[in-house]
């Protein structure tokens, strides 16, 4: 009986630890969760680094966009528009900047520092949307990736003139859940 459970038991085993033949090339990789827009925004703080935290934040490989998984994708949009909710829609940006006097106080000029370090996270993820799907085989975007370049990169050298001044986010609602 023993002998039995011991030869059934090692067959077992083995036909478990056999490797399986799975091509895992054609696996994406998963590098993103859905968060809120208060875990991934990047507005706190000082100005004058929003392009890295804005990449430490959304750490996908870009040197192999067709790489990133289709979930990374949908999140990565999500993100884009809630970050632009939080710039335009009540309760963003241009209403706080407002509510606080304007870019001329100091609460509004460290919103408006805020406001900039948000569009760069915007539009940096616009564009790393369009890149992914172009990647992907997706329809050529290459005119619409240069203009939104364009404006991300006039955005990234505002917030590197505003280097070391504080920033401020606002407590906006949304989240990175495509």
């Amino acid at each position: 009986m023993q002998f039995k459970f011991a030869f059934v038991f090692t067959l077992l085993t083995s036909a478990l630890a056999a490797p399986c033949n799975v091509d895992t090339r054609s696996f994406s990789k998963r590098a993103l969760s859905a968060q809120s827009y208060s875990q991934f925004q990047v507005s706190s703080g000082v100005g004058g680094n929003a392009l890295a935290e804005v990449q430490a934040k959304f750490p996908v490989d870009e040197n192999n966009l067709a790489s990133i998984s289709a979930a990374d994708l949908a999140i990565i949009k999500a993100a884009r528009q809630t970050a632009e909710n939080a710039e335009t829609n009540a309760g963003g940006f241009n209403e706080a900047i407002k509510a606080a006097g304007g870019t001329k106080t100091t609460a509004g000029a460290a919103l408006q520092v805020g406001k900039i370090k948000n569009k760069v996270l915007k539009l940096k993820l616009f564009t790393l949307a369009m890149q992914i799907e172009q990647a992907k085989g997706g329809k050529d975007n290459s005119a619409k990736i240069a203009e939104e370049t364009k404006k991300l990169n006039k955005n990234i050298e505002l917030d590197k003139a505003a280097a070391g001044q504080k920033s401020t986010s606002v407590n906006f609602q949304g989240t990175s859940q495509p």
